[in-house]
Order: structure tokens, then C-alpha cells, then sequence
């Protein structure tokens, strides 16, 4: 049954962290948003992720490592990384873009565009968790990664990388990280404590509370299929499965579907599809991690979560609708077994999409030929950690001020 048409000031598109944050954010200046998604709060990309709100991935994928890595994904049996050949050959414009990047001289201005898109981040994030009244899902632990051989040198490099940011770590060797995590068995034998890292035991939920107190505050929330964006007059309207919404402003925060929805407008986005999995098992109680841990080497993340241990693989390069493959978490199970004990899964392996530009960095701001449309996607790896002060940058640029932080390098105007 078709609704009356709907009309507010805002309307978002995508109800995953981006979205989710974008609505709230531009509620909190006092404008009418109705916050759209075929599926609820949380439910998508973003409920999948390892819950990491990371003060150090500022580091973009596409870095010179990379090269030295190339050979080693050439067998396509790494942990880290599967490819779809046939993908390959139809994307080898933003390979060849996305390698493009993976030089020192674009590495460093990345890295600063990232660093003040996390710190405003974390800031709201630690602010909203309490105000949403979820603030025991926050902890304050940090994360670890570490490596299984003699990496000292790999660690200590971050480490000065990172700290050229202030942002602050701490070196480990095998004994450290026995006493920093007492139930794990000392598989490792270097470890960089991200201590200004936090972590939470649901990203879905976080989301979801986001969303409550979006609706909270007065916004409006609509679970529907989006059909269309269309031109209309000054404004914009947006054909759903059950009726319309008109308003003055449109932001499209859809993360992997965002460029279906553009592409009628004339915009071709530059996106590739970095899926990923995880699957959850039950903790054994007096072996519990306290912390996310990133397995350096076995390609993996672990991850203490509400529901259990959460396990998450590397990156499958394919079509974003392509069947799943699960070889790349069958593959880290054993591996993150090794280094706790856990029980049997308790839930079905997840499959998410993550939405990656060529520069590794988000698009966040006005699409450069139609008045009143905003772009929020692209967050690839680090989605979850970035969400709110992307939505944030956008409620600011709505209202015609400028965001908390320099937000130039996101312009979507670099692809299209």
C-alpha cells in the first residue's frame, strides 16, 4: 500500500553507521530528516565489522608494502587476499588506480586526510555511546597486533610511523603480551598495543542505538526499498516501495550501493567490492580475550563480542553480489584456535561488502553537478570507526559551515 508523499528537509539514504550518523547529526542543527534503508538500522556493512574504533588506521591499504605483498596473492590461496579473475580483467582501471596510489609521496597526505577524519570520529563516538545510553558497550582496552615471527622491525616501524601523529603505542615482546593477555597461548612473539584504541561488543547494536536516539530527537525513520533518486526542481525526490519523500537536500550514505543509485544521475563511481566474512563462537569463559586481536600474519581479526568470539577474514576482490566463498575464513579459524580456545560457532558465516575508492579514502561532501546532493561512502576498512564524523562533516556542510576537520581530500569531485 502506497503512503502520501512524505517532505522534510533531509532526506539520508542507508541506514548503516554513515547514514546513521549523517541523520543524527543533521537532526542535532534542527532540520527535518527522514532516514531511509530497505533493512534496519545496523543490519548491513556495518553490522559485520570488527568493532574496532581504531585511532591508528590511518595507514591506507594501497602503501608501498603492498608491492612487496603482490607476489605472495599471485597463487590466490592467501589469507589476506583472494581474487576474482574474471573481476580482475573487467576492474583493471581501478586496480591499475588503486596501485596507482600505493607510492610514498601519496601516502603521507592520505594518512593526515585519515588522521582528522578518526579524531573526530572517536571524539563523537565517545560522546554518543554514553548519550545513546549503551556506554558498557565501549571498551576502553585498546587493540593488539602481533606478529608471530621476529618482527620487530616491522613493528617498530608503525610504531614511529604512528607516533609522527601522536598517536601513541606500545612495543610488546612475547612475555608483555602474556601478561597483557593471560589466555592466550604465547603463539606470539611481537606485538604493538594500540593503547588509545577503543573497541565495542556490537557495532550492529551501536548503530542501532545511534538510530534510537536519532528518532529520539525527533527524526524520522523509514524502512522501505529504495527505487529512484530523482531531480525535482530545487530539490529532490526519492521513490521508495511503498510511496515518496521530498526534501530540499538528499545524502547518499549507501556504502557498496551507492553507485547503483547515482548512476542514473550521470555519476560513475570508481568502486571496487573488498568483501569480507566472520563468523562468531562460543567463548570458553575462563579463557576470555580482553581486547581486539590482529593476527599480523595469519590475516585474521578476533574479536570479544557480545554474542562470542568474532572472527573476521581478509579481503575477496569480486563482484559485490557475487556467491560467497568461504575458503578465506576456513582458512583463519584453525589459525585464531591456535591462539584461544573457543567453542562451537554460534551463529551462520557473515558475508559484508566494503565500499573502497581507489586512494583508499572516502567520498564526503557535494556531488559536484547537482545542487542539494551529498555523498557519504567509500569508508572501506574503517567504516565503523569514521562513520560519525563523516555524517557530522555532512550535517556542517549542509548548514554551510565548514567541518571540525579538513575534510578537502574526501571531495567526491576527485573521481567524478
Amino acid at each position: 500500500m502506497q503512503s502520501p508523499p512524505q517532505a522534510a528537509d533531509v532526506i539520508v539514504l542507508g541506514a548503516g553507521i554513515v547514514g546513521v550518523s549523517a541523520a543524527y547529526a543533521i537532526r542535532e542543527r534542527g532540520l527535518s530528516v527522514v532516514l531511509v534503508d530497505r533493512k534496519a538500522p545496523g543490519e548491513e556493512t556495518s553490522y559485520g565489522n570488527a568493532g574496532i574504533l581504531s585511532s591508528g588506521s590511518i595507514l591506507p591499504l594501497n602503501r608501498p608494502s603492498l608491492f612487496r605483498a603482490l607476489p605472495s596473492y599471485l597463487g590466490n590461496n592467501s589469507a589476506a587476499l583472494r581474487w576474482d579473475p574474471a573481476w580482475t580483467l573487467r576492474n583493471v582501471e581501478w586496480v591499475l588506480r588503486f596501485l596507482a596510489n600505493a607510492v610514498e609521496s601519496r601516502v603521507r597526505p592520505r594518512a593526515t586526510a585519515l588522521h582528522g577524519l578518526i579524531g573526530a570520529s572517536l571524539k563523537l563516538h565517545r560522546d554518543w555511546i554514553v548519550r545513546s545510553g549503551e556506554p558498557q558497550r565501549i571498551r576502553e582496552t585498546g587493540w593488539l597486533k602481533a606478529w608471530r615471527s621476529e618482527a620487530l622491525g616491522a613493528a617498530k616501524a608503525e610504531q614511529d610511523f604512528l607516533a609522527a601523529y601522536g598517536i601513541k603505542s606500545e612495543l610488546l615482546d612475547r612475555q608483555a603480551i602474556s601478561a597483557l593477555e593471560p589466555n592466550m597461548l604465547p603463539v606470539y612473539k611481537v606485538g604493538l598495543l594500540h593503547s588509545q584504541t577503543a573497541s565495542v561488543d556490537s557495532p550492529g547494536n551501536v548503530t542501532k542505538a545511534y538510530a534510537r536516539m536519532f528518532e529520539g530527537a525527533g527524526g524520522v525513520l523509514r524502512q522501505s526499498e529504495i527505487r529512484a533518486l530523482l531531480s525535482d526542481g530545487d530539490g529532490w525526490r526519492v521513490v521508495l516501495g511503498d510511496g515518496e519523500v521530498r526534501a530540499r537536500h538528499v545524502v547518499v550514505a549507501l556504502g557498496p550501493w551507492s553507485p547503483d543509485i547515482l548512476r542514473p544521475l550521470g555519476y560513475r563511481v570508481p568502486m571496487a567490492f573488498e568483501r569480507g566474512y566472520h563468523q562468531e563462537f562460543a567463548p570458553n569463559p575462563s579463557r576470555q580475550l580482553l581486547r581486539p586481536i590482529h593476527d599480523a600474519e595469519g590475516s585474521f581479526l578476533m574479536t570479544p563480542m557480545e554474542n562470542g568470539v568474532r572472527v573476521t577474514s581478509g579481503v575477496e576482490l569480486t563482484d559485490r553480489d557475487a556467491p560467497s566463498n568461504f575458503s578465506q575464513l576456513e582458512q583463519v579459524v584453525p589459525l585464531a584456535r591456535g591462539v584461544v580456545e573457543f567453542g562451537d560457532a554460534v551463529a551462520q558465516p557473515w558475508r559484508g561488502s566494503r565500499p573502497s575508492l581507489p586512494d583508499s579514502l572516502p567520498m564526503i561532501g557535494p556531488a559536484p553537478r547537482h545542487p542539494g546532493l551529498w555523498l557519504a561512502f567509500g569508508n572501506q576498512h574503517i567504516g565503523f570507526t569514521t562513520g560519525p564524523a563523516t555524517g557530522a562533516a555532512i550535517a556542517a556542510m549542509i548548514a554551510g559551515e565548514a567541518p571540525s576537520f579538513d575534510a578537502s581530500a574526501f571531495a567526491p569531485g576527485r573521481y567524478l
